[in-house]
């Protein structure tokens, strides 16, 4: 899975209709060039690639700027992406820091059902990080590895039942409520501002 596949189909799928440079835009002003190592290379390569794949249509209506769509290929796509991103711990965080900033896009619901399913799997990491560093004997210092992987099941089980409390409690509009950005074209109001004709 590609965090920056799932951004990129986010943002254009935010806008309703969006050209790269908005994309880029927006994607550095959140930090993802450090948090999911996009660059403007790839984010360019992400929207020709998608759009070869199906995933987004271009459109030329403004001259000398090529627009994106997400497609309805692509709208499965996205939500596919941000499904398995929010359920399944990855090694590198950028999976969910892009499902993080794409959370609204869920209903509340779904969006706790899955978290529940992500502790579930850290808690399960944890128990078995714990059982291997209970016995490991030799040689020594590898147990540190295991000290570390549980320390890491254990955090990450944290913080995941944090927000599910917090979304339990009403904490960001989330699709389907209203002032949520989940919904497609949404993201013109949070700017203030209207499309390009």
């Amino acid at each position: 899975m590609s965090a920056t596949r799932l951004l990129v189909l986010g943002i254009v799928r935010g806008y309703g209709r969006a050209h790269g440079y908005l994309v880029g835009s927006d994607l550095l002003s959140w930090g993802a060039d450090e948090w999911a190592n996009v660059k403007w290379g790839s984010i360019y390569h992400a929207l020709k690639t998608l759009t070869r794949d199906g995933f987004l249509r271009d459109v030329y209506e403004v001259p000398g700027r090529t627009e994106y769509e997400l497609t309805e290929r692509g709208e499965a796509e996205f939500m596919k992406l941000l499904r398995e991103a929010v359920r399944t711990p990855q090694p590198r965080a950028d999976f969910l820091g892009a499902a993080l900033a794409m959370l609204p896009s869920l209903p509340r619901a779904e969006a706790i059902g899955l978290l529940r399913e992500r502790l579930a799997i850290l808690e399960t990491a944890r128990d078995k990080a714990a059982a291997q560093l209970a016995a490991w004997t030799d040689p020594p210092h590898v147990a540190e590895l295991y000290r570390l992987w549980t320390h890491d099941a254990e955090a990450g089980a944290t913080w995941t039942r944090g927000l599910i409390e917090r979304l339990e409690s009403g904490a960001y509009p989330m699709a389907g409520e209203p002032g949520s950005p989940g919904r497609p074209g949404s993201w013109w109001r949070l700017k203030d501002a209207v499309p390009d004709d």
